[in-house]
């Protein structure tokens, strides 16, 4: 009786046995080669740079300078400069500003400073900037598409981290798809900001004489957003490519054999 008992228990070790090199086998199956994972963590790096300057364009206010012109008979000029979030108003030195300028600016020249985030965000009414009235539905939207490609963007770079951390290479298209999708939400958002930019102009006090004449510059914050746009396209891209089967490689470059003699 003691015998079969042992015999069973053998058998019962084995399997175990089997089942746990099996399992071993197929979590091997799964790991990146160092090649791919060096390819990987090269884009994963060009994507880091792109999601900085997403996030630093986002939380800025440099995204386009309001300047009146100059005035003979005052000392002093009016500037502004605005984001997604918050608008400043400065009141410049003309000593301050070059001689060659027309306008008053740049922005960030030292003076008087005002910033105010919008109220449309908290109570729902428009903002004022030099007798002129934002349209808050056009700003507004450009707002939330540009936190909405943050968030997607955050979403790709946990796939790209499962990846390497767990070998899930599956989550890779996934990720690749999420930083495209960033990039174009990012883009979309700079053209929307655009357009609240040109509604803001054309949204003049109707008594004449009250808004005064304006100039506009596109600023830094922007170049941020766009740079940040075409990066992440660009690393969704990669991302795309490096997720692509091995044979699909094969079909799309092949390999040219010896020529014949």
């Amino acid at each position: 009786m003691m015998m079969w008992s042992n015999f069973f228990m053998q058998e019962e070790d084995r399997r175990r046995a089997a089942a746990g090199r099996r399992r071993a086998q197929g979590q091997k199956g799964v790991l990146l080669t160092p090649e791919q994972e060096g390819k990987i963590k090269l884009v994963l790096l060009v994507v880091s740079i792109g999601a900085t300057l997403a996030v630093l364009a986002v939380g800025t206010e440099f995204w386009v300078e309001l300047n009146t012109y100059k005035a003979n008979s005052s000392a002093v000029c009016d500037a502004a400069h605005l984001g997604l979030w918050k608008v400043c108003t400065k009141r410049l030195w003309l000593a301050d500003v070059p001689e060659g300028r027309e306008t008053c600016g740049p922005a960030e020249l030292p003076g008087e400073a005002n910033c105010t985030y919008f109220k449309f965000f908290t109570t729902g009414e428009n903002a004022r900037i030099f007798q002129r009235t934002t349209k808050k539905e056009v700003n507004i939207a450009a707002a939330v598409i540009a936190v909405l490609g943050l968030v997607v963007m955050a979403l790709g770079c946990l796939c790209v981290i499962m990846v390497l951390s767990k070998g899930a290479e599956f989550l890779l298209r996934v990720g690749a798809v999420c930083f495209v999708l960033s990039g174009l939400l990012l883009l979309v958002s700079l053209e929307v900001f655009r357009h609240a930019v040109r509604a803001l102009l054309q949204g003049a006090a109707p008594e004449p004489g009250l808004a005064p004449r304006l100039a506009y510059e596109y600023s830094w914050s922007l170049g941020c957003g766009v740079a940040a746009g075409l990066v992440l396209l660009l690393g969704g891209g990669c991302f795309l490519l490096l997720s692509l089967p091995s044979w699909t490689w094969g079909l799309l470059c092949p390999k040219r054999g010896p020529p014949a003699t």
